[in-house]
């Protein structure tokens, strides 16, 4: 296995309209034996990174290595890496055996090995008995399973998957991607993967990196980013549901601070204040599991985490909109009088009408703030 290294690669596409640059000054470490995970929206750049790893696309700046080795200029099938695709990629008028096997034909291998590398890789993904069947013939979860054993059998230096999952069905997704990072852990191999969902991301990877608009905005261990996200692009990116946005001027006095938006105002406590730069124009973020809501009139908490603390908080009015049951919790959705949408997940079996006004309580320690500026920075 190996270690992969970028530094300040750059990737510009030109045709006669525009320059679009996909992937600008992107710079990354991934350790031997890491499951690194590439994730943002649709056109971040993600797979162009992939791409420019496995040669297929070459860089226009920068360096590329994989282990000690420079790997610029060297051709994708001398750089002893795998891919999975999206669409699984397989030869249809093979059999699955002849699938598997066809990157060590192609190789070398010697025709007494073969079968005793293929077997090895079908028992560990559970395909044994699909080994003489052909493609058409499977379901997606089969096929990709099939793909997968394709690009291990060989035992390149490094994996690489762009969006292996994506077609499938939610849970045979979630099966898979238990499979994966299992099975990654078992070789010790390190493994690059792409995705556009971040609950994928979250659970699978060592590390998370989030592109966009061929940009890298931070990366991290996924509890990293999730608690401390480094500007609001990560912010909303990362979590389900996504965060909640409000802009709004932050007030610092002597002894307190109080964001002012168009809810009213809440206290903001020491602990979440910013740590450089003074009040101003900023964009108040909150988790809808950091919310405690309780109906107008009641004092009792009848959708909330109950661990959400309610004597350090403060308050405002919103009336239901949406009620998203989710089995585990449920999502409510409100509008505030000053026309903001407020987004609070709490209790399984919350009861609340369309239309019912309730109190939000904030958890103060809870609080994230961002610039108010394009940059989106977070302050505190």
């Amino acid at each position: 296995m190996a270690d992969v290294q970028l530094d300040n690669v750059s990737k510009v596409y030109r045709n006669r309209r525009e320059i679009i640059r996909a992937l600008t000054d992107m710079t990354l470490s991934v350790a031997d034996g890491e499951l690194i995970v590439l994730a943002g929206p649709s056109g971040c750049g993600k797979t162009t990174a992939l791409r420019l790893i496995a040669g297929l696309e070459e860089a226009g700046k920068g360096t590329i290595r994989i282990g000690d080795r420079l790997v610029n200029h060297v051709e994708p099938k001398d750089r002893d890496v795998a891919m999975v695709f999206q669409n699984f990629a397989l030869y249809p008028h093979m059999t699955v055996f002849k699938n598997i096997a066809f990157p060590l034909k192609m190789r070398g291998t010697p025709k007494a090995e073969i079968p005793r590398r293929v077997g090895e890789v079908a028992a560990k993904l559970g395909i044994e008995p699909l080994l003489e069947r052909r493609p058409g013939s499977l379901s997606g979860g089969e096929m990709q399973r099939v793909a997968v054993a394709r690009a291990i059998v060989r035992r390149p230096k490094v994996f690489l998957l762009d969006e292996p999952l994506s077609n499938l069905d939610a849970s045979l997704r979630g099966q898979l991607r238990t499979e994966l990072k299992s099975l990654q852990r078992e070789l010790g191999t390190t493994m690059i993967y792409v995705t556009h969902d971040q609950e994928e991301a979250m659970t699978l990877g060592d590390r998370m990196v989030i592109l966009e608009k061929g940009f890298v905005r931070q990366c991290g261990a996924p509890m990293e980013l999730y608690d401390r996200p480094a500007n609001r692009f990560v912010a909303g990116f990362v979590g389900t549901p996504r965060m909640n946005f409000f802009p709004g001027r932050l007030e610092i006095g002597d002894e307190d601070a109080r964001f002012v938006g168009r809810f009213g105002s809440i206290m903001v406590s020491r602990s979440a204040m910013p740590t450089h730069g003074p009040g101003g124009e900023v964009l108040l973020g909150v988790r809808p599991h950091d919310l405690l809501m309780v109906p107008a009139g009641d004092g009792r908490g009848e959708s909330s985490c109950d661990s959400v603390p309610t004597n350090n908080g403060s308050a405002i009015s919103a009336v239901v909109h949406l009620v998203e049951p989710l089995g585990t919790s449920t999502t409510v959705h409100l509008k505030t009088a000053g026309g903001d949408s407020i987004a609070v997940q709490g209790a399984p079996r919350a009861k609340l009408p369309t239309g019912q006004e309730a109190r939000i309580r904030f958890d103060t320690e809870k609080i994230h703030l961002f610039a108010g500026d394009d940059s989106g920075r977070r302050l505190n």
